[in-house]
């Protein structure tokens, strides 16, 4: 996984030069974008020249940094932090609160679910909590954790049919965001479910009844002494002014065959 600079290191040029050095991008290309110059750029991250709140954030965009790490470089660079946290259960963000329940109850009786940076889970809709339904309660206590579930020994795990490439995917997915966010509490996430204890094979796994021509990764889970089979989508919204917003992403699970859809549609009301 990738090393982050200390976070003893002060001042925004370090913290530019760390975001550069992780896209893989050299100072001339970083100022070609940014309608600079090759030798400002490596003042600024010397520290030999101060750059403006404007610079700041056409370089953070064109190193494509989240928005929580650009307030983190305006702090840095000694300006004021330009993303509000807006608490989702606050006032101001109540149509969004309003949309993502309306997709979600929408998507039924197919499965989908709202989680925050951490993988916390904050909204979900019947064809989720179906599947669910027999896990440990420790997992299901507030915050209901997305990783937690699927990969505890005592969550999902147990009934996931092609358990070491569903847990490859989502360890994968985790170092892809720990890579661009940088957050530890996320990496200490990613050691615990890394952690958890996997089968020397996948439990009870069997080939589908009839051959499935998959376009991706299906997530193959028993309920009820079924196997249901589902592709995985997720989105995020687009341009957030907002580090909440930024970080939520809305999972969606598609039904891989059609078996898998007539089941579901005659278990959710």
């Amino acid at each position: 996984m990738t090393t982050h600079p200390s976070t003893a290191e002060k001042g925004v040029g370090p913290l530019l030069r760390a975001w550069r050095e992780q896209r893989r991008i050299s100072q001339l290309e970083l100022a070609l974008r940014a309608d600079s110059s090759a030798r400002h750029i490596s003042f600024v991250e010397t520290g030999r020249s101060r750059p403006s709140e404007e610079m700041v954030l056409r370089l953070a965009e064109h190193l494509d940094v989240p928005v929580r790490e650009r307030n983190a470089l305006l702090l840095a660079a000694g300006y004021a932090p330009r993303y509000p946290e807006t608490p989702l259960d606050d006032p101001a963000l109540g149509a969004l609160r309003e949309g993502i329940e309306r997709l979600i109850w929408g998507y039924e009786p197919y499965p989908a679910l709202v989680v925050d940076a951490l993988y916390d889970v904050v909204a979900a809709n019947r064809g989720i909590m179906t599947l669910v339904d027999g896990v440990s309660e420790s997992l299901l206590e507030p915050p209901l954790n997305a990783m937690r579930l699927a990969l505890h020994p005592q969550g999902l795990a147990p009934r996931i049919r092609n358990l070491r490439a569903w847990r490859g995917h989502l360890l994968e997915q985790m170092e892809r965001q720990i890579a661009l966010h940088r957050s530890e509490p996320l990496r200490a996430l990613y050691e615990e479910v890394a952690a958890y204890p996997v089968p020397d094979a996948d439990p009870a796994e069997e080939p589908p009844s009839e051959p499935v021509p998959y376009f991706a990764l299906p997530l193959r889970i028993e309920h009820e002494g079924r196997t249901l089979s589902f592709i995985s989508s997720i989105s995020t919204f687009n341009t957030p002014m907002d580090v909440t917003v930024a970080e939520l992403a809305i999972e969606t699970l598609l039904p891989a065959d059609p078996a898998t859809a007539k089941y579901l549609q005659g278990l959710v009301p």
